[in-house]
């Protein structure tokens, strides 16, 4: 789950993390009231799930509460279209209202899982203020790391060491290292999957100071943390995404045309590559789970076929827990509750697979069927070609 920059801000100043001081405002004449009480100048920052809101118009310094309200009026309501949105954009329902800041220095922090080694890893960057991955890609050798040993914790040597890299000096050694076990604490605390600074800057008096902040969690973890669960900003998620959480279904829609329906992420993976490999495109990641009823699978080729780029359909199922009939049953009841028109390929194997077969062939309607993966993404992807000629 993603939350807003000033909801990240929220978290981290309470686990001692130092931010600037602000409000997130709905109203351009809000955004005046702010900037009053904070004092000129301030920053007005759109608020969406999105980086590279800089770039695209969505950061701005203003020296008057007047000029504030102008910024505010324009950015509320606004598409926003940067790096990370795509050329769709996002529409900006909120900003944050900000404190100038006098910026000696921009830097980069981040902490983040590392699935390899199984352990979260703190990075850090002299080059903050631009994308991490350009970084990385570019000049990979300004980038240094320390993982954190979940028994022990982020040691000081640690910090100590990632301060020297950042070249800072002095006080500001001893403020790097409560800044980092500020971040490593939240982390922790909160079940976070990522936390970003990006800028971490120094400031004109020389303290550290988290102007951006960026913070994901574990969907998994999110019972612990009903008050986080609560930030969830729905207007910020597709719509199709946000109702298939709705039936515990892993959703995730893409830029294709061959809908995708398979129980299982690392089936879901496979089934997406030899899509791609047969010269189709697969317009989502949905993982109906291995438990899934009929129910289920009538809602998942709802959600499926309601975007409306999908022109064929390809199931792929291996019945374990999810019986091959119980997935035929769904399947059946789906498309003819919603007279489904494009064409279905289904391949599945397992438990009750022969069963599962001749509901599909007594049904009436007419689904392809395949035995092996490839030979099933041949013919989806044919017939998608076919439907999209028509």
């Amino acid at each position: 789950m993603k939350i807003h920059e000033y909801q990240a801000k929220a978290i981290l100043a309470k686990h001692g993390v130092p931010v600037p001081r602000g409000e997130v405002v709905f109203t351009a004449a809000d955004a005046a009231a702010v900037a009053r009480r904070l004092g000129p100048p301030v920053v007005v920052k759109a608020q969406i799930h999105a980086g590279g809101r800089g770039k695209g118009g969505g950061v701005k310094v203003v020296k008057t509460a007047e000029e504030a309200e102008q910024v505010a009026q324009k950015m509320l309501g606004m598409t926003l279209v940067t790096y990370q949105t795509g050329p769709h954009g996002q529409k900006v329902q909120r900003v944050l209202v900000e404190q100038g800041l006098a910026i000696r220095r921009e830097l980069y922090l981040g902490l983040v899982l590392d699935r390899s080694t199984e352990r979260p890893v703190l990075m850090v960057s002299p080059d903050g203020g631009v994308e991490i991955e350009k970084v990385a890609a570019e000049t990979p050798e300004r980038i240094f790391k320390e993982h954190v040993h979940p028994g022990v914790g982020l040691a000081s040597y640690q910090t100590r060491k990632l301060a020297f890299a950042l070249g800072l000096e002095g006080p500001q050694i001893a403020q790097a290292g409560k800044f980092m076990g500020a971040i490593s604490d939240a982390f922790r605390g909160t079940d976070a999957s990522l936390i970003e600074i990006n800028p971490l800057i120094v400031t004109g008096e020389g303290t550290l100071l988290a102007l951006d902040a960026k913070m994901n969690f574990d969907d998994n973890a999110l019972y612990r943390h009903p008050d986080i669960k609560e930030l969830r900003d729905l207007s910020e998620e597709d719509p199709l995404e946000v109702e298939a959480s709705k039936y515990s279904l892993n959703y995730i829609k893409l830029d294709g045309t061959i809908g995708c329906m398979v129980n299982g992420a690392g089936l879901a993976m496979a089934t997406m590559d030899i899509i791609k490999l047969a010269g189709g495109e697969p317009a989502n990641f949905l993982d109906v789970g291995g438990g899934a009823n009929a129910d289920q699978i009538r809602n998942a080729f709802r959600i499926l076929m309601s975007d409306k780029n999908v022109k064929a359909v390809l199931i792929n199922i291996f019945g374990g827990i999810l019986r091959c009939d119980v997935l035929a049953e769904g399947v059946i009841a789906a498309v003819k509750e919603l007279g489904v028109r494009v064409p279905i390929v289904i391949r599945m194997e397992g438990t009750n697979v022969e069963k599962g077969k001749q509901m599909l062939k007594e049904s009436g309607l007419n689904f392809t069927t395949a035995d092996a993966m490839g030979e099933a993404a041949e013919k989806v992807v044919k017939l998608g070609k076919q439907e999209t000629s028509a």
